[in-house]
């Protein structure tokens, strides 16, 4: 995969799954079997059902419908995730899927025709409808998690009132990064 929009997709994917750990490493088990009220799902559950997603999605990849037969999506969304190890497991297991089916397309893929619940979609588009889908529910993960940790929590990005602070030391190490290029 050396395609430069391949390469940028691999790289969004990992934020995503990296924001994902980052949250997972400051929750207690309960934290993520918490149901915030009972038409919301709690982050185990929206985790199972990205894994579910991502092995539907994943596995054979170009040459299967995304939406397999032995795909059960109604159940995803039953709470059945009873440990942060658990939680962990289905996690790592849907990413890693994802990314191998990643590695293994070839430049010449993007353009190829796959399918998604019978609806055609060449390999590239394929590819962002489910990074949208990842980034819309890793970022319900993330907003649980926030709510879920209150004061105690550790921002994953610029914290709240630090853009100045972070402008700054971002722009010093990017100048000195331009001195130290300019000067080889």
């Amino acid at each position: 995969m050396s395609h430069p929009i391949l390469i940028n997709v691999k790289k969004l994917f990992w934020y995503y799954r990296q924001l994902g750990d980052r949250s997972f490493e400051q929750l207690s088990e309960v934290q993520l079997l918490q149901q915030p009220d009972e038409v919301s799902n709690s982050i185990a559950v929206i985790v199972k059902h990205l894994r579910g997603n991502m092995l539907s999605r994943w596995t054979d990849f170009l040459n299967s419908d995304g939406e397999k037969t032995w795909r059960r999506r109604d159940e995803e969304f039953e709470d059945t995730l009873k440990t942060k190890e658990a939680v962990i497991r289905a996690w790592n297991e849907g990413w890693d899927c994802l990314f191998q089916a990643l590695d293994s397309i070839e430049d010449h893929d993007l353009e190829r025709l796959v399918y998604i619940r019978n609806e055609g979609h060449t390999v590239l588009e394929a590819i962002h409808r489910q990074l949208a889908h990842y980034a819309y529910h890793v970022g319900q993960i993330v907003y649980l998690a926030r709510m879920l940790k209150g004061g105690d929590w550790t921002s994953l990005s610029i914290p709240k009132g630090g853009s100045k602070a972070y402008n700054t030391n971002k722009f010093k190490a990017d100048q000195a990064d331009r001195h130290f290029t300019d000067q080889v």
